[in-house]
């Protein structure tokens, strides 16, 4: 008797030994089962295919523009889409600034776009052509904006001179901007504002600009024609 009990124990040790290298087997091969399915899913089945594009940030292009600009293959898997490539396609538009391309699981690819916006106009050749702020020409315009100066340069539109006189214009407060007719660029050191008024600002380099744009604010309460804000801790006017 205390034989077959000790045959019966053996066996049932064997057996949960055998269950258990089994059991691993198994759940080895049930894990490779699902990651296999899963890539699958993901990189060639139709479960997970890129269906639609989602824009945002686009104002002065539509949608449907950098739509078709961005030429997102549809109907292929999303995890294949090349979103460097998108990327790169929208980037290439003058207006777009930054772009940003994403997969929105399960069917989307999403482009999110930061427009340029002018901060000033400028003569080149018989275009009229739109300023940012970093002084990249981007755009077209058919006539002068009404609340945009204009930038006149006397060694014609330079990368330096339109980037410099970018920097002062974007350093003006909202309300000021508007009332700057153009800003003459002689150097990037001898750079002037022409006020709608007829007054004028002599600003001299772009360095410093937000600060010199505070002082203007306040001497243009006073009388005169002329604003000196070269040296912003040292400002003076005349008539």
């Amino acid at each position: 008797m205390s034989q077959e009990r000790t045959r019966r124990a053996f066996l049932r040790r064997r057996w949960a030994r055998r269950w258990l290298s089994w059991r691993r087997a198994l759940l080895v091969l049930l894990v490779v089962g699902l990651l296999g399915l899963g890539a699958y899913a993901v990189w060639f089945s139709a479960w997970l295919r890129a269906e639609q594009v989602s824009v945002t940030g686009a104002d002065q292009l539509s949608v449907a523009e950098v739509e078709r600009v961005a030429a997102v293959p549809l109907d292929e898997p999303l995890a294949r889409v090349d979103l460097d490539a998108v990327s790169t396609r929208v980037q290439s538009l003058a207006i777009v600034k930054e772009v940003d391309v994403v997969r929105g699981w399960p069917h989307t690819v999403e482009i999110t776009v930061v427009e340029r916006r002018a901060v000033a106009v400028v003569q080149i050749g018989a275009s009229l052509r739109g300023l940012d702020e970093d002084g990249v020409v981007f755009r077209d315009f058919a006539s002068p904006p009404a609340d945009l100066p204009r930038v006149q340069t006397s060694s014609g539109a330079t990368t330096e001179s339109l980037r410099e006189a970018a920097a002062v214009v974007s350093a003006l407060p909202d309300d000021l901007a508007p009332r700057v007719d153009h800003v003459s660029v002689a150097t990037v050191d001898q750079i002037e504002l022409a006020l709608r008024d007829g007054r004028t600002v002599v600003w001299g380099s772009a360095e410093d600009s937000a600060q010199k744009a505070e002082v203007l604010e306040v001497l243009l309460g006073q009388e005169a024609s002329v604003y000196d804000v070269s040296v912003p801790s040292n400002p003076t006017t005349r008539q």
